[in-house]
């Protein structure tokens, strides 16, 4: 058995599992993504300062640039983050809801929280005018997000809620509305 196998046998276990043991992955599932995203933010300051690079943006114009960036990246993780709430689970992968969520923000995209992360880690990086954090930290952030959605998560998805999540993952875009889906890469 692959690892990737594992990992998405040990997400399925536990989506799946007691109610007390989601409760009590929730945290450390948050904590590990909360950690994950600030070395990100942190690794890509450091490497601005190591390589000497100039800011991204002038000083006047981090805040104006970063800040809407930031509120939009804000608001949207919250909109999402509510639906899953209504929907009795969490935006934890270890305990998620109980069923599909299609509503709000999730409607227009199947990873609309994960939008909202990318958007903030822009703003973020806009408004410290770091270079390596907009042009390769979250672009990288970007792609190991894809590829684990793509291989890890979604298999799950698709083992726990059956044809509702395939009918749905090949009909909704994975990030923007508009974007493309996995019927339309297919083809």
């Amino acid at each position: 058995m692959t690892i990737r196998q594992r990992w998405i046998d040990l997400l399925h276990a536990a989506a799946t599992g007691t109610r007390a043991t989601r409760i009590l992955l929730t945290p450390i599932g948050l904590l590990i993504f909360a950690v994950f995203t600030t070395l990100f933010v942190g690794a890509s300051l450091l490497v601005d300062t190591i390589m000497g690079f100039p800011a991204l943006l002038p000083e006047s114009a981090r805040l104006p640039v970063g800040v809407p960036l930031m509120a939009l990246g804000v608001a949207l993780i919250a909109w999402s983050a509510f639906h899953f709430l209504r929907a009795r689970g969490t935006p934890v992968p270890f305990n998620p809801p109980p069923k599909l969520v299609t509503t709000g923000p999730y409607r227009l995209a199947r990873n609309p929280m994960l939008s909202g992360v990318f958007i903030l880690l822009f703003g973020i990086g806009a408004t410290l005018g770091s270079v390596s954090l907009v042009l390769v930290f979250t672009p990288a952030y970007i792609l190991f997000n894809v590829w684990e959605l793509e291989h890890i998560e979604e298999p799950e998805l698709v083992r726990r809620l059956g044809d509702a999540y395939v009918e749905y993952r090949d009909r909704t875009p994975m990030f923007l509305p508009g974007g493309r889906h996995r019927a339309q890469r297919e083809e």
